[in-house]
């Protein structure tokens, strides 16, 4: 046999599960409810065309490379916002990054290499598993329930490993989580905080949603309970402004010690320098000038009668033949079929009736639950969420009609 070219997690890669969806999306009448996009009717367009144009006026100096660690005041700006959520941040503290996906890239680079082992909540984000993967790491996966992470079971495991096994990174997404929805209780989060300085392991928590919240209560990020105890912080807070600003801004960021910042800017100069300054320029300014609570709050109303027109169209269609439980925030629902289908017969049956799910395989590292799906209600508004719902309807139908 001949020897690749290729270094060896690239050798066969495998790429995002689902990215690999985006040709079912050209389909004509195609009603996706696939990818985690906010809506463009909710995207502050001209507020965001408006602080284009004050940085434009800056002149041409707006043009050139900027630090790695990000625009200044773009780091002051998120450290205003981390304030709002409870996290006390210095703008020397954050590190501007191109998407909080780079963030998390650039910590696995920092911190794994090839048979370490991560601890991530599962079902999980699938591009966390793809960087994972990747890096060569061993996944563990910690199961999560109606409350997110459970940390009876996280305990249990870092109880029973050995010293030379601890996991060197935490993974969760513990407010409105991708694919899950679920919210981690205040209990639970000062729990991870306490169990992860104890045993001396590093907790990735991954925030693109918390703002988008349907009630008015936030909950404490467990990078401010990481704060508070007598120990240093375990805790790295990662972020973005794609969900709730713009996704082509591409800015994200991550709350960390000065030790990890600086390792991770070293990281993140072999990749890009530096996030593109003009974009961060622009959400700086647009986050000065005052406008981004009101766009949040309005994502937060229409995200929230979407989820529930998607839930009620669920149970009024398929009557508890798909079980969903409605999340309390964020852009997804995960739902279990509780028929026995055939393997991506549902999935092919809603391509053919123009629906489209994310598959429940592509959020688990290993030994994926049967009959779990994704569905995002964010993108379609709520006339396409009802359209869509019956079709999925139908397709269920079809598909446990050809099982038998």
């Amino acid at each position: 046999m001949s020897h690749s070219p290729y270094a060896a997690a690239f050798a066969e890669p495998a790429g995002s599960p689902i990215r690999e969806l985006f040709p079912y999306l050209s389909r004509p009448g195609m009603i996706s409810f696939a990818g985690g996009y906010p809506s463009p009717t909710l995207l502050d367009g001209a507020g965001i065309e408006q602080a284009a144009q004050r940085v434009f006026a800056q002149g041409a100096g707006i043009l050139q490379y900027g630090a790695t660690e990000g625009a200044p005041a773009l780091r002051e700006a998120l450290a205003r916002l981390c304030g709002a959520r409870g996290i006390e941040a210095k703008p020397e503290d954050i590190l501007v990054t191109t998407g909080s996906q780079q963030a998390f890239d650039l910590l696995v680079r920092v911190f794994v290499e090839p048979g370490d082992v991560v601890y991530v909540e599962s079902p999980s984000y699938p591009a966390t598993l793809q960087a994972l993967r990747l890096a060569g790491a061993r996944i563990e996966q910690v199961p999560v329930d109606a409350q997110g992470m459970r940390i009876d079971a996280l305990e249990t495991l870092l109880a029973n490993a050995p010293a030379d096994a601890l996991p060197k990174l935490i993974y969760t997404v513990p407010t409105y989580s991708n694919p899950c929805g679920t919210l981690l209780s205040q209990e639970r989060r000062a729990q991870l905080a306490s169990l992860a300085a104890r045993h001396g392991v590093v907790v990735v928590e991954d925030d693109p949603y918390g703002e988008l919240r349907f009630s008015s209560t936030a909950v404490e990020p467990i990078h401010a309970l990481g704060a508070r105890l007598p120990s240093a912080n375990p805790v790295i807070y990662l972020s973005s402004l794609s969900k709730t600003l713009a996704p082509a801004l591409r800015v994200g960021w991550m709350v960390a010690p000065a030790e990890v910042i600086r390792r991770c800017a070293i990281a993140k100069q072999t990749t890009d320098l530096c996030t593109s300054p003009i974009a961060q320029l622009i959400a700086a300014e647009y986050l000065n000038a005052g406008r981004y609570p009101d766009t949040v709050e309005r994502a937060r109303r229409e995200y929230g009668a979407r989820m529930q027109a998607m839930v009620d169209m669920l149970q009024a269609e398929l009557g508890g033949r798909i079980l969903a439980n409605p999340p309390e925030g964020g852009m997804f629902i995960w739902a279990e079929a509780q028929d026995d289908l055939a393997p991506g017969a549902l999935f092919q049956a809603c391509v053919e009736q123009r629906v489209l799910f994310v598959p429940g395989a592509a959020f688990y590292a290993a030994n994926p639950k049967a009959g779990t799906m994704r569905l995002s209600y964010a993108a379609p508004d709520v006339d396409q969420i009802r359209e869509g719902v019956r079709r999925l309807a139908a397709a269920y139908n079809s598909a446990l009609g050809a099982g038998k």
